[in-house]
């Protein structure tokens, strides 16, 4: 029921609009709201704080349904399930979880995670940026890097040092409004592909927050990054597992209608091999990203079963299906093609893995 409610709802919303919203990247605000409305943008989330009520592998599913329609706005709301609402909602307090999470269930607000930085990227243990306590307020200093959804979200969860000495035990987790005094947004960074979703650098000069948005206790940031980064790494298998389903369904759609020798290409024996060689690699990730998912609802360790879900990804992400000879004539050429925004998201969604 899930699964065709958000397929449908992909294929009449998403699929339409993927390819212009990414020549344009123009972030899909419309189909946002109307996912809110549907509940995937907080599908863990209780329906006490405006949530969907649901578990991982609902949201796995969901996840792979919207990418398949549009793969920018399945990061969209991988990012704000996982990365922004997750930490949140397992670490905050009851009254950070109203502030910072029921306005941003609806569609009306997203959120980000600001973890990266330039000179060590997703490094949790080296945050160059800092954060000291004045008085009633948190003053943070610093840069973050690759940030997704930066330009359209309205609060970040931030990680900074707050005690150098003791290395990743002295890096803190804060909630941040967007906008706010001291915080300033990079330029778009112009991407290889999934280019409807924002990706900037958030820059904190002198940025004073209250003392209430630290997230968790002092000192917790690593452990709050490590875990939430275990979620998330479901959110994102399940972007490429549908970018890899659009793709094979791409080069399905062009074998059976490309001719040669007065016969559709899916009558060759060396095409069918290749598309059932895409089959079976897809089925298979996709089976490894559910036992993730399924072992997190159940609250058993999942972070190595997650590695290995999104270990084949990486290969199946690039080496897309028009990558051979078969499909390369024709079923990707030029900006009316079927797949004319996959290729690009496919190569960004491996390095996201």
């Amino acid at each position: 029921m899930l699964r065709e409610t958000v397929r449908d709802f992909a294929e009449k919303e998403l699929m339409p609009l993927a390819a212009q919203l990414d020549k344009e990247h123009r972030f899909p605000a419309e189909q946002v709201k109307k996912m809110g409305g549907l509940g995937l943008l907080a599908m863990d989330v209780p329906e006490k704080y405006k949530g969907a009520g649901l578990d991982y592998l609902a949201y796995s599913i969901a996840v792979e349904e919207i990418s398949r329609g549009c793969a920018s706005t399945g990061v969209i709301v991988s990012v704000n399930n996982s990365l922004y609402l997750g930490p949140i909602l397992k670490f905050g307090s009851e009254e950070q979880k109203h502030q910072w999470i029921a306005p941003f269930t609806s569609g009306e607000k997203i959120g980000c995670f600001a973890l990266s930085e330039p000179g060590n990227g997703s490094d949790a243990g080296a945050a160059s940026t800092v954060a000291r306590l004045d008085g009633d307020e948190w003053v943070l200093n610093g840069t973050k890097a690759w940030i997704t959804n930066a330009w359209d979200a309205s609060a970040t969860v931030v990680f900074a040092t707050t005690d150098k000495s003791l290395k990743h035990k002295g890096i803190s987790a804060f909630l941040v409004p967007m906008p706010t005094p001291g915080l300033s947004l990079g330029k778009k960074e112009d991407k290889l592909g999934i280019r409807a979703s924002s990706t900037a650098n958030l820059i904190f000069e002198d940025c004073r927050i209250p003392k209430a948005n630290l997230l968790g206790q002092p000192g917790m940031g690593f452990k709050i990054a490590m875990q939430t980064l275990d979620g998330g790494r479901i959110g994102i298998a399940s972007q490429a597992l549908g970018i890899a389903q659009a793709a094979l369904d791409c080069a399905v759609d062009y074998a059976e209608k490309r001719m040669a020798f007065g016969s559709p290409i899916t009558k060759l024996q060396a095409v069918q091999f290749k598309l059932a060689d895409m089959a079976v690699a897809l089925e298979g990730a996709r089976l490894l990203t559910w036992r993730a998912a399924m072992l997190k609802d159940n609250g058993k360790p999942f972070t190595k079963p997650v590695l290995l879900a999104v270990t084949p990804r990486r290969s199946w992400a690039c080496c897309p299906p028009w990558s051979s000879p078969e499909f390369s004539t024709g079923c990707n050429q030029g900006e009316r093609g079927c797949c004319s925004w996959l290729a690009p998201s496919s190569g960004l969604s491996a390095q996201l893995l």
